[in-house]
């Protein structure tokens, strides 16, 4: 589908005014300026809430000692969390006509995942997930109605990609009632089968037909979703900080803890962003790929701010967990998160050996950091923030020895 099957204001960037309902015709993947809507951003804005709720439940099962536990549940419930932000951002990439009705079945989306986030305390804390389940629900009807539409307003293969769509949201939205009806044991691999469905949803729709996803879009709005998680990091991390030194006095133990987390999340934006990702993004094999493995840069990120609040409040003698265990409640997503964002983002960028091994060192000096006591977010932190270091000397000194367009390469 070529940009002129969307309206003019289209190719401009700038939301286009709702008014009478128009056909949902795919956008263009070649339109110029194309950036987030405002309702887009109002609906990334929306999903801090669930984030919140699934890093509480991690500290809580973390910090009582039930690690294992702990880290299960927020891999189920992050992947839910995601997931929906998943299918409406590729959709809205593709569709997004801003029309009435548009608006509205996007606004009855927001509402299913504020049903959704209400239901995670007591999806954990009672293996309760009929709230999750409805709020799925509640979205996924409203994204097989917007798959409908488009498939109405389209022809051929596109409507057969859209048919495929809606059905396969359906039929995953069916099997994920086994979490709500099967006895506990069983729904662990409840999950791993459906998660593994919902995924295999886009490959099988877009087999004979590739949406019209735009791909400056696309990293714009994972970019603006990985502020949104780093930015949930600072936030319960400086509210744990808050609570422990109201209640406790303890500056001193947490202020290496508060700079090392600092240091992390400041790293953690550098390193996402020094390079613009969407020249890569040309088609669905490169897409999917590297759309699939942020689950893991989200969800690392998120557990960050989830660890500095168990290092807090171990520092002031609330969890039952060892200093070891604390530490790496920090040291291991920080780990996880720099050696994503080198496997799916930085390496592409990336001139020779040295700058190759800067992430995946420092994702190694990261958990080693694990070991250093009441002072492993602190040097997590500086291993973070030399990383970045490392990388801003090596790119000058490519920049320096001539590689021309090789200049640009990342400085992480």
């Amino acid at each position: 589908m070529t940009s002129s099957s969307a309206p003019a204001p289209a190719s401009s960037g700038a939301p286009r005014p709702s008014g009478p309902l128009r056909r949902l015709t795919a956008r263009g993947r070649d339109e110029a300026h194309r950036v987030s809507s405002p309702l887009e951003l109002f609906f990334d804005l929306c999903f801090v809430v669930a984030i919140a709720q699934a890093g509480v439940q991690l500290v809580h099962l973390v910090a009582a000692g039930h690690a294992g536990d702990g880290i299960l549940n927020y891999a189920m419930e992050f992947f839910a969390i995601w997931w929906a932000w998943m299918n409406f951002t590729w959709f809205a990439s593709a569709y997004d006509n801003d029309d009435a009705l548009y608006r509205v079945v996007t606004l009855l989306q927001v509402a299913g995942v504020l049903v959704l986030a209400a239901g995670i305390s007591r999806a954990v804390q009672h293996h309760d997930y009929l709230a999750i389940w409805l709020g799925y629900v509640i979205m996924r009807l409203a994204m097989v109605t917007q798959w409908l539409r488009a498939a109405r307003s389209a022809e051929g293969a596109e409507r057969t990609t859209a048919v495929r769509y809606a059905c396969g949201v359906l039929l995953c939205q069916v099997g994920w009632l086994g979490l709500v009806l099967l006895p506990g044991p069983a729904r662990p691999w409840v999950f791993l089968v459906m998660a593994i469905a919902e995924m295999c949803v886009p490959l099988y729709a877009e087999r004979g037909h590739e949406t019209s996803w735009h791909p400056h879009h696309i990293a714009e709005r994972y970019g603006l979703f990985t502020i949104i998680v780093l930015g949930e990091t600072i936030a319960a991390a400086t509210v744990a900080v808050k609570s422990a030194v109201d209640e406790h006095n303890a500056l001193g133990e947490l202020l290496p803890i508060a700079v090392g987390g600092l240091l992390i999340v400041f790293a953690a934006w550098w390193i996402y962003f020094v390079v613009p990702i969407h020249a890569r993004l040309r088609a669905n094999g490169q897409a999917f790929l590297w759309g699939y493995g942020h689950y893991l840069i989200f969800s690392s990120a998120a557990a960050i701010g989830a660890g500095l609040e168990v290092a807090v409040e171990h520092a002031v003698g609330k969890t039952q967990i060892s200093t070891l265990s604390a530490s790496a409640a920090v040291t291991l997503p920080t780990a996880l998160y720099l050696l994503t964002v080198w496997a799916l983002h930085a390496r592409h960028f990336k001139i020779g050996i040295g700058q190759q091994l800067v992430l995946p060192v420092a994702a190694l000096l990261a958990i080693c950091c694990t070991f250093l006591g009441n002072w492993a977010v602190l040097a997590a932190g500086l291993v973070s923030s030399a990383a970045v270091a490392t990388g801003v000397v090596l790119t000058a000194r490519t920049a320096r020895r001539g590689h021309g367009a090789n200049a640009t390469a990342p400085a992480d």
